[in-house]
């Protein structure tokens, strides 16, 4: 199983829409309003690399007022 955080960019004032419209994305373990330079961060996960690229580009990018994504996948070191 492979998971990520997905930090997000919003138009202004849609954050809490976005992270309620991506909580109910299946593979998504959690969607939080933050501040700082990121409006959301998502806590996903899938069972590959490609399975979680679907996710992010067919899936989380879809939703309306999102600007810019960025994936970061989760390492064990």
């Amino acid at each position: 199983m492979i998971q990520a955080y997905i930090l997000i960019q919003t138009e202004v004032g849609k954050a809490t829409a976005v992270a309620r419209s991506i909580a109910n994305i299946e593979g998504v373990l959690l969607a939080e309003d933050v501040t700082g330079p990121y409006d959301v961060i998502v806590r996903a996960e899938a069972d590959t690399v490609d399975d979680l690229g679907r996710l992010v580009v067919a899936q989380v990018q879809q939703v309306e007022g999102i600007t810019r994504t960025l994936t970061c996948p989760v390492v064990h070191l």
